[in-house]
């Protein structure tokens, strides 16, 4: 199963939106989904700190600030072939 992560912070518009599209796309194509939010890992926090959300696919970063929904299920399609 493809494993999408969101790296996030708390009260983040820009990481609610994110994850709106990710939990979206995820009842049309399955996939594993975690969110970790940076505050609570010190060094997530230093390394991303205001540039957030990212999103990996399976280890690779996928997006940085904005997910664009088609962007994202040809990723994913292309993940499981």
């Amino acid at each position: 199963m493809l494993l999408v992560e969101l790296y996030s912070k708390k009260g983040c518009c820009l990481c609610d939106e994110a994850k709106k599209v990710l939990l979206k796309v995820k009842h049309e194509i399955p996939f594993e989904f975690r969110e970790t939010k940076i505050q609570e890992d010190e060094d997530l926090l230093h390394e991303y700190g205001t540039k957030i959300p990212v999103v990996f696919i399976n280890g690779r970063l996928a997006f940085k600030y904005h997910v664009y929904e088609l962007e994202l299920k040809e990723l994913l399609l292309s993940e499981m072939s």
